[in-house]
C-alpha cells in the first residue's frame, strides 16, 4: 500500500502479511529520505524480539538496504498495544523519531485502539514532546511532563497530516500548521494540547498568513517565512547572517547552562550528560536562522540572543529584573542544547555492556545534588550579565 499527501507525494510505504500484520513499512522524513521498519529482525536485546529501522536514500524495492540505525520493542503491528521502547534514539535522523510515531498512531487509529502507555525506561521531556506531534495525552493534568516521567499517562492517537511542499520544506498539520521543517531548521507552535512548548523557531498566526521566526527572552527577532494557512509558501523572509569573529564565553556559563539541562532531566541520566557537556565550550558568533550551532568541541550562539539580552538589560529598572533576565538567558540556552546533550548521555548509557547498565544507572544516585547546581547556575548568571555588560 502506498500513501501520498495532498501534492501528490509518496509519504508512506506498507507491506501487510496475510494475517494482516506488517511486512516492512518505510516512511518519508523531512529531508526526503526514508526510515524503514523491519519487523522482528532480531531477539538480541534485553526486552526479547525487536523490530529494526533502516535508514535510505529511497525505499527498498525488495530486501532491505542503507543503513542499519536502531532496534526498538517489536510491535504486533496488527494490533498496536503500547509505546515501543527505542533503543538508540540519538541514531536517528532529524524527524525520523516522530514519522515512525505518526505511523504507529495513524495504525493504532485504524485499528480503534486504547490510549497507548509508555513503560520503558528514560520517559524524557524530549520524548514527551515527540509524542505531542501525533497523540494527545490523558489525563489532562496541571503537570503533564511531571506525569509522564511518572509513568502516568496513556497517549491517544492523533496522527498528523504531512505534507513535502517542496524538496525543502515539509509541514505538518493537525487543524492548523503545527510544525514546520525548511532546509533543516525545524519551527513548532509554542502551544501543544495546553503544554506551553518552549521553542526559539516559533510559528504564529497573522494578518497576511502563518509566519515563521526567530524567537528569545520574549521577543520576536527575526522572520523566516511567511506560509498560507494550508502550508504552501507565500515568501522567504530571512537573510543570511553577515560573517563575524567569534567570542568565547566565561566557562562558568557553561557549566550553569549544563547544570540546568542536568536538572530538567531523568536523574538517572544527568551524570551522563555532565560527563559529555566536559567536552564542549560555549562562544557567541553569528548563526544562519537559528540561534545555536552545535559543533565538534564547541557550541555557538547566536549574537541575536545577545543582543536581546543586552536590549533587556538596558531597559530593566533594577539589580533584580536584571538577575531575573540573566537566569531566564541561562534557561534559554539550556533549552537549546537540551536535546543535543541528552541524546548524547543516552548513547553513552547505550554503550555501556547490558549487565554494567544497572550499576552505573544506580549509581548516579550519589552524583551532584541540586544544591551544586543552584550554585554553578547562580555563577552563570554573574558571568553572563557581566559579559554582556563588558
Amino acid at each position: 500500500m502506498q500513501v501520498v499527501d495532498r501534492r501528490g507525494t509518496l509519504v508512506t510505504e506498507l507491506r501487510r502479511t496475510a494475517t494482516g500484520s506488517l511486512e516492512s513499512a518505510w516512511v518519508r522524513i523531512p529531508d526526503g529520505s526514508w526510515l524503514g521498519i523491519e519487523p522482528r529482525a532480531t531477539r538480541e536485546t534485553p526486552w526479547g524480539w525487536s523490530d529494526r529501522l533502516w535508514h535510505a536514500a529511497e525505499p527498498a524495492p525488495g530486501g532491505w538496504h542503507g543503513t542499519r540505525l536502531t532496534l526498538f520493542e517489536a510491535l504486533d503491528w496488527a494490533r498496536i498495544d503500547r509505546i515501543p521502547v527505542l533503543g538508540e534514539p540519538a541514531r536517528l535522523p532529524p524527524g525520523g523519531g516522530t514519522a515512525v510515531l505518526n505511523l504507529v498512531a495513524t495504525l493504532a487509529a485504524e485499528q480503534g485502539a486504547e490510549p497507548l502507555a509508555y513503560r520503558g525506561p528514560y520517559p524524557t521531556e524530549q520524548l514527551f514532546l515527540a509524542l505531542l506531534e501525533s497523540f494527545r495525552y490523558e489525563p489532562d493534568v496541571a503537570d503533564p511532563l511531571a506525569t509522564f516521567m511518572r509513568g502516568a499517562l496513556v497517549w491517544r492517537p492523533a496522527p498528523s497530516e504531512r505534507v513535502f511542499v517542496t524538496a525543502d520544506l515539509y509541514v505538518q498539520l493537525r487543524g492548523r500548521i503545527e510544525k514546520v521543517v525548511w532546509r533543516g531548521t525545524a519551527y513548532y507552535r509554542p502551544d501543544w494540547q495546553g503544554v506551553v512548548r518552549h521553542t526559539p523557531r516559533r510559528i504564529t498566526d497573522a494578518p497576511d498568513g502563518v509566519r515563521c521566526a526567530l524567537w528569545a527572552l520574549g521577543r520576536r527577532l527575526e522572520d523566516h517565512l511567511l506560509l498560507r494557512s494550508d502550508g504552501d509558501l507565500a515568501t522567504i523572509l530571512a537573510d543570511e547572517p553577515a560573517p563575524a569573529a567569534t567570542t568565547p564565553l566565561p566557562p562558568s556559563v557553561w557549566s550553569g547552562v549544563v547544570a540546568t539541562v542536568a536538572g530538567r532531566s531523568a536523574t538517572p541520566l544527568a551524570p551522563f550528560i555532565e560527563s559529555v557537556a566536559r567536552t564542549f565550550s560555549l562562544e557567541w558568533g553569528p548563526v544562519a536562522r537559528d540561534l545555536v550551532q552545535i559543533g565538534r568541541g564547541r557550541v555557538r550562539l547566536s549574537e541575536r540572543l545577545r543582543d536581546a539580552l543586552a536590549a533587556g538589560l538596558a531597559a530593566a529598572p533594577a539589580r533584580a529584573e536584571c538577575l531575573a533576565l540573566g537566569l531566564a538567558a541561562i534557561a534559554e540556552m539550556a533549552a537549546l542544547v537540551g536535546d543535543e546533550l541528552r541524546g548524547r548521555a543516552q548513547a553513552e548509557v547505550l554503550r555501556l555492556s547490558a549487565a554494567a547498565q544497572p550499576a552505573a544507572l544506580a549509581g548516579s544516585a550519589a552524583s551532584r545534588g541540586g544544591a551544586e547546581r543552584a550554585r554553578d547556575i547562580t555563577a552563570a548568571v554573574e558571568a553572563l550579565l557581566a559579559e554582556v555588560a563588558g
